[in-house]
């Protein structure tokens, strides 16, 4: 098995450590690191021996990623190393493909780097999934009873303010009101960028028993000024269009 010195190491300190949890991927990455350079240490005196004989590093990069092409379901997902990740709508029916790195994924259409997204690893045999409503809260709210269906409906809602809220207003059982509630809720937190002061002013609310309505948080939340981008566009003349043909038919 590659790697398999490399390996026994790792599970060996692991042994040691007594926990096999780490709070961050860069507290991991560091104890790694400590394991690779001891085993570098006690392998230098070889490698100094060796790297005489050595040939000189390719003057181009190779490629530290592996590809894979998907289709973007009717759902706004993909699946890639058997996690699913949500991706925005624009690319539902699309056929992508997938850079995948250590910690990322680079999407592409066609030849362009269209998104990135945080890789996420699935535990054993299990799926997992990497949901962010930003990408598909649009198209959900056209379709607002789409969400109630939804497979990823509880993984679309924010953790925190807004997933407390959503407990409490499904406790007895989910109604097509709370549900274009939630949706509408989460429409206003990215159109104008306050999911955490909007889940706040929402959930406290709430639980004094008062209902907050979407014009309210529309109202409260909405910017003061709206910012209109002035275009400046510029009109041909019609005789720009007769060279154009003159050129085509000659």
């Amino acid at each position: 098995m590659a790697h398999s010195h490399l390996k026994r190491k790792v599970d060996q300190q692991l042994r040691l450590r007594g926990s096999r949890d780490f709070a961050t991927i860069t507290e991991y990455q560091s104890f790694l690191d400590v394991i690779v350079a001891k085993i570098n240490r006690q392998c230098k005196t070889r490698f100094d021996e060796e790297r005489k004989h050595l040939n000189d590093l390719p003057k181009r990069r190779t490629n530290d990623f592996c590809e894979q092409y998907v289709k973007v379901t009717s759902s706004g997902t993909i699946s890639v190393k058997r996690v699913t990740y949500t991706v925005p709508s624009r690319l539902i029916s699309h056929r992508l493909l997938v850079h995948i790195y250590d910690t990322r994924l680079d999407l592409f259409l066609g030849h362009e780097k269209t998104l990135s997204l945080s890789r996420v690893y699935a535990q054993g045999h299990l799926r997992s999934r990497a949901v962010d409503y930003k990408h598909v809260i649009h198209s959900l709210a056209k379709k607002p009873n789409a969400f109630k269906y939804s497979q990823l409906r509880e993984d679309l809602i924010p953790e925190g303010d807004f997933s407390l809220l959503w407990q409490q207003l499904t406790a007895e059982h989910v109604s097509d009101k709370d549900c274009r509630y939630m949706v509408e809720l989460l429409l206003l937190a990215h159109n104008y960028n306050c999911e955490h002061a909007l889940g706040r002013y929402v959930l406290k609310n709430h639980e004094q028993g008062k209902f907050i309505s979407i014009d309210m948080c529309r109202k409260l939340f909405a910017p003061s000024t709206l910012v209109i981008p002035n275009i400046v566009s510029h009109q041909h003349q019609i005789s720009d269009y007769d060279i154009l043909l003159g050129g085509l038919h000659g």
